[in-house]
């Protein structure tokens, strides 16, 4: 990733004057050690003043999510790698990827995981998992980069996509990922957004989609995703110098006022 441009080699005249749009990650891009802070907060009211829009696209459940989207001042939420989409004046999600049975597919990402545990049988469901719609997950805490690459492995073999973050593994139907789903909500709920107008911010593989250039051009990774550099295909174009929620208040400072970077 040596590659990456920082947010300081970025001249004043560059595209980052065109956003309206970001489009980020949650856990390890806003949070810190796991949770927000009052400068993440800070920062989305900051670019509400400036009439920058947020749209969160996580890995969580849609059943964390959906709060999150009632809550926060944002345009809406994405859950569980682009399965659901959460809009910020409704309650009710948007089913992303096409499921004929919910509730039969919920038992066959059941049968999937307890394969996995058969061959790994200290896999830990994961405490949102109760709540998810669309896909399955377990802690990624303890497992080695081979054991996640086994695991992937299985999962295709079993016909199941799978991707990791910094927090969980995930079971998911093929297909589904941020970037499909945020290319759909784009179409259909926020067609007002042209793609040199958004950028793109994640940390971790499964954010790898939403670093694809040929979606979007403008993507950012905070400083955490040079921990992945080795499994990425897809790179953000820029990095930020701190990691985490601080590396995120980094881009939008830069966003809303760039010459104090």
């Amino acid at each position: 990733m040596s590659k990456l441009l920082t947010l300081s080699q970025i001249s004043l005249g560059d595209r980052f004057s065109n956003i309206r749009l970001v489009a980020t990650d949650m856990d390890g891009t806003l949070t810190v050690a796991g949770k927000f802070t009052s400068q993440v907060l800070q920062a989305f009211e900051n670019l509400a003043t400036a009439g920058i829009k947020v749209l969160i696209v996580t890995g969580r459940s849609g059943g964390w999510v959906s709060g999150l989207a009632a809550y926060l001042p944002i345009v809406g939420a994405i859950a569980e790698n682009g399965g659901l989409f959460y809009p910020g004046d409704s309650e009710k999600p948007v089913v992303l990827t096409p499921i004929a049975d919910l509730v039969t597919h919920r038992q066959q990402l059941a049968v999937a995981f307890a394969k996995l545990q058969t061959e790994f049988p200290h896999l830990q469901e994961s405490s949102d998992n109760r709540f998810r719609i669309t896909d399955w997950t377990f802690d990624v805490a303890g497992l080695s980069t081979e054991e996640i690459r086994t695991l992937s492995n299985l999962c295709q073999q079993m016909g199941w996509g799978f991707t990791y973050s910094s927090v969980q593994c995930h079971i998911k139907p093929w297909g589904q990922d941020k970037a499909a789903g945020l290319l759909q909500v784009l179409q259909k709920y926020l067609p007002q957004f042209a793609p040199q107008e958004i950028v793109t911010v994640g940390d971790s593989p499964n954010d790898e989609s939403l670093f694809d250039d040929r979606c979007f051009p403008i993507s950012v990774g905070v400083a955490n995703v040079l921990e992945y550099a080795q499994q990425l295909q897809y790179q953000p174009v820029y990095v930020t110098t701190a990691a985490e929620g601080e590396g995120f208040c980094e881009l939008i400072q830069y966003l809303i006022s760039p010459s104090s970077i």
